[in-house]
């Protein structure tokens, strides 16, 4: 079994330790050692040990492989760039037992993709990518690096979803648009029109009503 190591002990963290614990009983594959986070380092969260701080990891002299379950895609991005310098971390993806998945898609490294998921043909999904339960992901999407899905999001046919996009809870894209490199669209939002980079877009249909500069 390989060690694995949570990175994040708030709410994505302990979803991904049911979803581990899960996989578990189908394979054996990983061996579940706890947490890692700065603020909550020593504590426990669901009776798992926060074992680590980004530092501790950064200088870890074993093999270890880290899920990094942290929403907000730019602080995912810091995360991964920290831990990167150290040649012994790598980052699987996971994907829950009841995710419906075609072998025509293809998923980078450090991807969660929680239960319920549907992923169907043709499907590019970047690293370090959010997927969270019961999303619909349809043909020929694309998912750059850092897409960030929350529950129930649907996702139609040739939609391309940019670097660090945020698509909130039981928001929809129909088929063949695009979302911009870190937009983020609201809750229940319906994007009918491409949604530019860096924007917050709301409603049905989805607008723009404001502008960001902050990175991914």
């Amino acid at each position: 079994m390989k060690d694995i190591v949570i990175f994040g002990a708030g709410g994505l963290g302990r979803e991904t330790l049911f979803q581990l614990r899960e996989m578990q009983k189908q394979t054996h594959e990983y061996r579940i050692l706890g947490f890692a986070d700065d603020r909550l380092y020593g504590s426990e969260a669901d009776d798992v040990p926060v074992l680590h701080t980004l530092s501790s990891l950064r200088a870890s002299n074993s093999p270890l492989c880290v899920a990094i379950a942290v929403g907000d895609p730019s602080v995912r991005r810091r995360i991964r760039d920290a831990l990167r310098e150290n040649p012994l971390l790598s980052f699987p993806s996971l994907i829950a037992p009841n995710v419906v998945c075609s072998d025509r898609v293809r998923i980078g490294e450090g991807c969660i993709i929680g239960f319920g998921a549907i992923l169907t043909v043709d499907i590019e999904i970047g690293d370090f990518v959010l997927v969270s339960n019961a999303c619909t992901i349809g043909h020929d999407a694309v998912l750059e690096d850092f897409a960030t899905l929350y529950p129930g999001v649907r996702i139609s046919g040739a939609v391309r979803l940019s670097e660090g996009c945020q698509m909130g809870v039981g928001s929809s894209v129909i088929q063949g648009l695009s979302v911009g490199r870190g937009a983020i669209v609201g809750a229940g939002a319906a994007v009918v029109r491409p949604i530019p980079d860096a924007c917050t877009a709301v409603g049905v249909p989805a607008r723009p009503i404001r502008f960001h500069t902050r990175e991914i």
